[in-house]
């Protein structure tokens, strides 16, 4: 699976992800960086087939509108710290690869993997 991972989130989740045998980048690694606007994030997903990793509803409202990005991973975790986060992808990391076979959005939180229409 591919993954652009949003700028409220760590960059140490991208390289999680990398670990996992996923192509992962973040949006430090973008021409521009975290400035990156998220209709640039939603059209660079599309085209690149990635999957946006975000706690920023915006994106929700975007995919709900206008159907970007095309696929969608909502982190509803409320504030987490950073080990915290990377050990809760660490255990939902089987469950994406399925999650994403059935459905475009996805939500995490800290206790389940709800998977939307």
């Amino acid at each position: 699976m591919k993954f652009l991972v949003d700028a409220q989130l760590p960059k140490r989740l991208a390289r999680s992800l990398a670990q996992f045998g996923h192509d992962a980048i973040h949006t430090l690694d973008l021409p521009d960086t975290n400035r990156t606007p998220d209709s640039e994030i939603a059209r660079l997903a599309s085209e690149q087939g990635r999957i946006v990793v975000t706690k920023d509803d915006d994106f929700l409202h975007s995919f709900m509108i206008h159907g970007r990005p095309e696929q969608l991973l909502l982190l509803s975790t409320g504030n987490i710290n950073n080990n915290d986060l990377l050990a809760l992808f660490d255990h939902y990391a089987g469950q994406l690869v399925e999650a994403f076979s059935e459905c475009r959005f996805v939500e995490m939180t800290r206790e389940s993997l709800l998977l939307h229409e």
